[in-house]
């Protein structure tokens, strides 16, 4: 055990262990005792003689025993190690989370556990060597939060371009709320602001702000949220370091803007937040758009599109002045014209050549005709010939073979038919 190496180590008196006088009753005869009679004494004198101590060594076997809040680790250094127990009020004021390994000095007085019969230093203060305790709790909680992913930008809302009500979680009196009402009312007056009350310091303050930013997720009637306070030490800003305010940015459904502090402060709830302003003064520029440059990016785009228009109607000008300059327009009769005389040709090539179809085809019948006369049986008839054929199958008699005597035959002449029986048969 040794002395800290700070102010409140070296004002304290570290009691020597007193010397050891016998007892009357011992000094004469041998008394027996009982194990929890000696403890007892053991206790009392332990826990009178050595309070008030500082020590310093290295923690392991951390136990955070929840259901009671009571922590309990060990105190070690290269050549002995000393247990330790700290009763859940003073846990709760701890601003880290104990961790083995970690370089620590602790505060509190020796007692002694009569159970086991061990001695324990009841721990009171605790705090870490090389590092202060909200750098060390920061370090924590960054580590814990980062591995679940609060800060990945995956989870980044973007924040409306045009927010009309803006809720703003901070505190009513003071400077962070009074600079961004002032900048609010010079970039738009017609952007309403809404403020939730709360405390942005001391206890309570990160309950508060908290509950701020749920309850505009719960009403749902702001387009964006505000939150944040002007510059402070860090023990001022820490409340913007706790895991409950960090979790609450989260899980807004809403996208939040955090503004805590000057540029040099970053608090987790910078690293939480859909945005990060520098400071308060700056969130409300980024949240509050400007009137003026929305007049003046509309008459832009009126400029733009004027432009546009003047060019459309130029082009569709000088179209239709070429469309007027061709002859189907500026003289549309003589197209017609045109087109009647097209067509007054093509009827006398159609009469043309309807009438010498005609002709050539009336001659080739004429041929036709006169071949067909030619080779007609009639003609053949009229030069004196005639034709036989056997009754009653009207089979042409080609050969004397074809008929017996007896038979009945029609003979056909060029201007009748005969009818006659046949009596004799001869050949040439």
């Amino acid at each position: 055990m040794t002395k800290g190496g700070n102010d409140e180590c070296e004002n304290l008196l570290v009691a020597q262990a007193p010397q050891l006088h016998l007892l009357p009753f011992m000094q004469e005869q041998t008394q027996t005792l009982t194990v929890s009679a000696l403890t007892k004494m053991i206790k009392t004198t332990l826990e009178g003689s050595f309070s008030g101590l500082c020590i310093e060594g290295e923690i392991s076997n951390f136990h955070h025993h929840h259901s009671s809040g009571h922590r309990y680790f060990s105190l070690k250094d290269d050549k002995a190690v000393l247990r330790v127990a700290m009763w859940r009020p003073f846990g709760q004021q701890l601003q880290f989370e104990p961790e083995d390994g970690q370089q620590v000095l602790a505060f509190g007085d020796i007692s002694l556990y009569e159970k086991r019969g061990e001695y324990q230093l009841i721990c009171r203060k605790l705090v870490p060597v090389g590092v202060g305790p909200l750098e060390l709790a920061y370090r924590q909680l960054f580590e814990k939060l980062s591995a679940e992913g609060l800060f990945d930008e995956e989870h980044k809302q973007p924040i409306p371009e045009y927010a009309s009500r803006i809720g703003i979680v901070t505190s009513p009196t003071g400077a962070a709320i009074r600079d961004i009402i002032q900048i609010a009312q010079r970039r738009n007056r017609a952007v309403e602001l809404v403020i939730y009350p709360t405390a942005v310091q001391g206890d309570g303050a990160e309950d508060s702000i908290a509950e701020g930013i749920e309850y505009f997720n719960e009403q749902n009637n702001v387009d964006l949220i505000i939150t944040g306070r002007g510059g402070g030490s860090l023990e001022d800003l820490w409340c913007f370091n706790t895991e409950k305010v960090v979790r609450a940015i989260f899980d807004s459904e809403i996208p939040v803007i955090s503004a805590v502090g000057h540029e040099i402060d970053i608090t987790l709830s910078d690293l939480a937040a859909d945005l990060r302003a520098p400071t308060p003064s700056a969130a409300a520029e980024l949240a509050v758009w400007s009137r003026e440059e929305y007049i003046s990016k509309i008459q832009g785009l009126i400029a733009q599109l004027t432009t546009y228009l003047e060019r459309q109607a130029g082009s569709a000008r000088d179209f239709l002045s070429a469309l007027f300059s061709r002859p189907v327009l500026s003289r549309p009769l003589e197209l017609v014209y045109e087109r009647q005389q097209n067509i007054d040709n093509l009827l006398r090539l159609l009469n043309s050549s309807g009438k010498n179809l005609f002709e050539m085809y009336k001659n080739r019948l004429s041929l036709g005709l006169s071949r067909l006369e030619a080779l007609s049986p009639v003609k053949v008839l009229a030069r004196g010939y005639s034709v036989s054929s056997l009754l009653p199958s009207n089979e042409v008699i080609k050969s004397i073979k074809d008929v017996k005597t007896g038979d009945s035959m029609q003979t056909r002449l060029k201007d009748g038919q005969i009818i006659s029986n046949i009596e004799k048969i001869s050949r040439n």
